[in-house]
């Protein structure tokens, strides 16, 4: 870890946790007010709690709140109100076509300003001057702060439109009215696990590591991989927290199992009770906001086969099977799993990840034990499979893009730099033959494109951490690494660049970007999803013109 606070932006974020932790205190307040409770380390395992679209439509409302628990970590919340009480950060589960229909209020609690002189720099980096456009509309900026916010559905192919999916100028403070999202998911989209999280440049870090951030599944992998069809769904969610959200400074920190921690042997691991021998369909989603995940499920000591079907949503063509899955931040994979024989020791584990010889530190540490019963009580199943004669002839999105005309290639590269002695640290996304800088909301973008360009990427690491590259509105296929060609490439969302040495060539990884589809137009981002280094700096724009 750095030994030293990297920007003045870290420092603001100290000091309100700080404040907003002597607000509670001072109020007399109860450490868990704003936020349900969440589960008791040991506890059995159980699926988020689900919300269904009906008749082509899911309506929800989330209230974002935020308190601190009696450990000391900051909570910040969807809450919403399900059938048996309050629920936090439910599944939304949605058929392509759906229409999502989202209410969000924002009730983050106030956070007094930081003691006069705290803030001799100024404001976070690309923040300056920020002020809506017009009066109390959030689709026109606002004032960023640890209590504003808004949403971003991570993966989806959505337009970057306000109530969409737009992150660079939509805003909602925490004094705003509720604030509609009315998302349609395209109906050649493919079935699979994308997520929701804040993405308010400057406070995505703090918001993330408060646990605000869910799972959304477009259904119908059974009708691509019939091998899943009427196995049990498990949806885990892994995330982090910190009692200091400053994911770069140091401090005690979690991972937590579906918002249960996964610290063993500090507390009792979480508990996933299986049927023996019985095969699973588990989807997994790393929404923590910087830990690089290597997961394992091991009888005893030993990793068994893992069964790949689908990665950052998007079955693979060819399953894959493997004892290891890696998963960079804000990545997701979903695979089968064969439960343990009865009396066989078991366990869900994250076997470590090397991120550099700068990097954070990603230990291995047990997730969860698995306990084969004869009595566990299953997560509800997949349907069956419809008849192929059923299924709607739409090609999916992104089809033949491997075989696609190449328009344009372009490099970039992530580096980071001191600014002075003892720093703070500048983190950059740069386009090969432009100028490093920190990103800037009100900035220019770094590149422009036109609908039905299809580009090769380059992105090379010359710094000496993994990054995790993601870009918004659109999935790549993943070509090569290091300039070694994938045999099977497959498409992704976020994915991990590996760290520099301090000597030789940089690390690259090569992709292949699709802006072939015309709802994609306007301008969106891309990033890295080590989410401290987002808001840092390492992020840029991408503006696709229409035809």
């Amino acid at each position: 870890m750095r030994g030293e606070i990297e920007n003045m932006n870290q420092i603001r974020t100290v000091l309100r946790v700080l404040l907003v932790c002597g607000l509670f205190a001072a109020a007399g307040m109860a450490q868990t007010s704003g936020c349900p409770d969440r589960p008791s380390a040991g506890s059995v395992v159980l699926n988020p709690y689900e919300v269904d679209s009906q008749s082509g439509v899911l309506q929800a409302g989330f209230t974002l709140q935020s308190a601190i628990d009696n450990s000391g970590f900051l909570h910040e919340c969807y809450i919403y109100q399900g059938s048996s009480g309050p629920a936090e950060a439910p599944t939304l589960a949605l058929n392509p076509g759906d229409q999502l229909q989202l209410t969000l209020t924002n009730r983050l609690s106030y956070l007094p300003p930081p003691p006069p002189g705290a803030l001799a720099h100024g404001s976070m980096h690309g923040m300056a001057g920020m002020s809506r456009t017009v009066p109390n509309d959030a689709c026109t900026g606002g004032a960023i702060s640890a209590t504003a916010t808004n949403m971003h559905f991570h993966g989806l192919n959505v337009p970057p439109k306000c109530h969409m999916d737009e992150v660079i100028h939509t805003t909602i403070e925490n004094t705003d009215p509720p604030f509609q999202y009315k998302i349609t998911i395209p109906k050649n989209d493919s079935p699979g696990m994308y997520w929701y999280h804040p993405h308010l440049h400057g406070e995505t870090t703090l918001q993330v590591n408060g646990g605000a951030a869910g799972v959304l599944i477009i259904n119908g992998m059974e009708n691509v991989k019939p091998q899943v069809a009427g196995l049990p769904e498990r949806v885990l969610v892994v995330r982090q927290q910190f009692q200091n959200p400053n994911s770069w400074i140091a401090g005690p920190n979690q991972l937590t199992l579906n918002f249960q921690p996964a610290i063993s042997p500090t507390l009792p691991a979480p508990v996933i009770q299986m049927q023996p021998g019985a095969q699973e369909f588990w989807r997994v989603a790393n929404a923590t906001s910087q830990a690089f995940l290597n997961l394992q499920v091991w009888f005893g000591v030993t990793p068994q086969t893992l069964q790949v079907i689908a990665l950052d949503g998007i079955p693979v063509t060819t399953d894959i099977e493997t004892k290891t899955i890696a998963i960079p931040p804000a990545g997701r994979a979903e695979f089968i799993v064969t439960g343990p024989p009865l009396g066989q020791t078991a366990s869900f584990q994250q076997v470590g990840f090397d991120s550099g010889p700068i990097g954070n530190p990603n230990p291995p540490q047990e997730l969860a034990t698995i306990q084969a019963s004869t009595t566990a009580k299953e997560p509800a199943a997949l349907p069956k499979a419809r008849p192929a004669s059923e299924l709607p002839k739409i090609a999916p999105r992104f089809a033949g893009l491997s075989t696609a005309t190449v328009t344009a290639k372009r490099t970039f590269y992530f580096a980071e730099a001191a600014n002075g002695t003892n720093g703070p640290v500048e983190y950059f996304i740069t386009a090969e033959g432009q100028v490093p800088k920190v990103f800037n909301m009100a900035g220019p973008p770094a590149v422009t494109t036109t609908v039905g360009a299809v580009e090769d990427w380059t992105i090379e690491n010359r710094s000496g951490e993994v990054h995790a590259f993601h870009i918004h509105q659109i999935h790549f296929l993943f070509l090569a690494e290091n300039g070694t060609a994938h045999n099977n490439p497959q498409l992704r969302d976020t994915v991990v660049v590996p760290a520099w040495t301090g000597s030789g060539a940089f690390p690259t990884v090569t992709l292949r970007m699709d802006f072939r589809e015309p709802q994609i137009a306007g301008q969106f981002v891309f990033h890295c999803h080590i989410l401290d280094h987002e808001d840092a700096g390492m992020m840029a724009i991408i503006q696709v013109n229409p035809q």
